[in-house]
């Protein structure tokens, strides 16, 4: 191998490995109390770590409200502490922190919630609280999960909602493209590649249109390789739920490293 392609693969390795390390934000406009707004336990570190990192290092008061323990198996005590110990690694004090166990809104991956039961559990803590913005999932849930779906509308269903973020479902292909995901986040946030490397953004724009569909997201939150690990040290907090495929999930998904935000108005959810 000649000395000029050993330094372009040094060059490259080098690039991948700075576009790692490093988290980039395109950040949600949100000022006050924001609320992270949850269906089960470990929610929270499957889908939303990216976010609660980089919200935390801004220090913007983040909130975590579960709508549910989790109890389908039985484990709902064993869930809810779990929840506890990866809300700590994730540094939301515990009093930022609250679990639901309401009869109406048990998790079933069967049925969607009521939106006046949500909006009731949630009506009071949002105003006790503050909260000026809700983060939740947008109604495909991301995972299809029909509890994920229904809240969004239950926030619509606030006398009052303060601002909505969903977060946004990316289609099946995009979904497990593991460190591919930063990657392409990264670049497509960062206008001097495009500038400086015209062949480069090439390519990697005919990759950002397989692994995105048309909707643009108006925030984009992107971990570094050390905001990743501590989703892993938050994932692992849920031991009961560590089965092989959400081994898979935490090496693949985009969501442990990527989260792409879009304002809701609640009118349009209703």
């Amino acid at each position: 191998m000649t000395n000029h392609k050993v330094v372009c693969i040094g060059l490259l390795v080098a690039v991948f490995v700075a576009l790692l390390v490093e988290p980039l934000e395109n950040p949600l406009q949100s000022t006050g109390n924001v609320l992270l707004l949850t269906a089960h336990p470990d929610d929270e570190s499957m889908f939303f770590a990216p976010t609660i990192r980089a919200l935390v290092r801004a220090q913007i008061p983040v909130f975590s409200l579960c709508l549910s323990v989790g109890n389908a198996d039985g484990l709902g005590s064993i869930r809810r502490d779990e929840l506890s110990r990866s809300l700590e690694v994730l540094n939301i004090p515990p009093h930022r922190r609250c679990v639901v166990d309401h009869p109406d809104l048990q998790d079933n991956f069967t049925a969607r919630w009521d939106a006046d039961t949500i909006a009731n559990v949630l009506q009071p803590y949002v105003k006790s609280n503050n909260i000026q913005t809700i983060l939740t999932f947008d109604a495909r849930g991301v995972s299809g999960h029909p509890n994920h779906c229904s809240l969004p509308d239950g926030v619509a269903h606030l006398p009052v909602p303060p601002k909505l973020y969903a977060l946004v479902t990316r289609p099946l292909h995009a979904k497990y493209i593991g460190v591919l995901a930063p990657l392409l986040a990264k670049f497509s946030l960062s206008q001097d590649y495009i500038r400086i490397y015209p062949a480069v953004s090439l390519h990697f724009n005919q990759l950002l249109r397989f692994a995105m569909d048309t909707s643009p997201p108006q925030a984009v939150t992107v971990s570094g390789f050390y905001d990743y690990i501590t989703a892993l040290q938050a994932m692992r907090a849920h031991a009961s739920q560590l089965v092989w495929f959400r081994w898979f999930y935490v090496l693949f998904s985009r969501y442990m490293w990527v989260n792409e935000w879009v304002q809701v108005s609640p009118s349009s959810v209703k």
